[in-house]
């Protein structure tokens, strides 16, 4: 006996992330601009400072693009087989 595919739903259901994907976008933005202010205001301070404020500022930095790249990590057009290498 052949395996009955189950009926179509009545309701498509797409899921849409354009608003939250802006919204991390936006704050992504936000926030390295906040970070590299607060650098700069730190360079004011002196050398010292200035040196301490960058190198953890650098971090702040790759840690908001890591967590930007992590969380979308494929387009709408793109599929997960795409990722094989095949």
């Amino acid at each position: 006996m052949s395996r009955l595919n189950p009926p179509p739903s009545p309701v498509a259901i797409d899921y849409d992330d354009s608003r939250q994907r802006l919204q991390f976008r936006l704050w992504q933005m936000f926030m390295s601009t906040l970070t590299i202010l607060v650098a700069v205001w730190f360079t004011t301070f002196g050398p010292v400072p200035a040196i301490l404020a960058w190198v953890v500022a650098k971090h702040i930095l790759v840690a908001i693009l890591m967590m930007g790249l992590h969380r979308y990590p494929h387009g709408k057009d793109e599929t997960e087989s795409a990722d094989s290498g095949a």
